[in-house]
């Protein structure tokens, strides 16, 4: 398994890295996240159909490299490991699922798919990473907007969050943790939609 280095080291390593030229193979390992199921148990559902476009990121986490944060906002990346595509494509995805888990809704879909939507899910990733200023954590904060796609109003917006502790910051427990924190965010995003439609 690949344990987390320092900050300074992790970031000389990359230079390494990038200097090396094209004898790079890429990472060794692809990471997915998970949707979570039994959503959206309770009684009500809805007739309404639900655009989810891709997230708007910073470039520093619009990118398939799994984040490392320091306090005060330093990145870098965890070495020979990625997401399985850019981090805004892999939570776009798991949020559809996440949405079509919950069997409440007429339609969930991305751009392109040719429902006629009644709602645009407008997210926006400010965080999603591993933090390791005073403790390892994952941290995942979207900020995300329903907006009536009939006018263009928006119908109401909310911060999401959630931080899992991670007892060890070696790559697979730190996925864990991310992917846990996800869950937590996915499934709140889900029941929220769920109540504003």
């Amino acid at each position: 398994m690949t344990t987390l280095k320092p900050i300074k080291s992790i970031l000389a390593a990359l230079l390494i890295g990038a200097t090396a030229g094209c004898g790079s193979t890429g990472p060794s390992a692809l990471y997915d996240l998970t949707a979570p199921r039994n959503v959206g148990t309770g009684e009500r559902s809805s007739s309404a159909q639900i655009l989810v476009p891709a997230p708007v990121a910073l470039q520093a986490l619009d990118t398939n490299s799994i984040a490392v944060a320091e306090a005060g906002r330093v990145y870098s990346y965890y070495p020979r490991v990625a997401w399985a595509d850019t981090l805004p494509n892999v939570f776009q995805a798991k949020l559809i699922e996440t949405l079509e888990n919950t069997s409440k809704f007429r339609g969930v879909a991305q751009p392109g798919q040719g429902l006629l939507i009644d709602y645009q899910l407008q997210t926006t990733l400010r965080a999603f990473e591993v933090n390791v200023g005073g403790g390892s954590r994952a941290y995942v904060e979207v900020a995300a907007r329903l907006v009536n796609d009939r006018d263009g109003r928006s119908v109401q917006a909310r911060v999401f969050s959630a931080e899992v502790p991670t007892a060890s910051t070696n790559t697979d427990e730190a996925i864990e943790a991310l992917n846990a924190a996800s869950d937590v965010v996915l499934r709140d995003i889900a029941d929220w939609v769920l109540k504003a439609v």
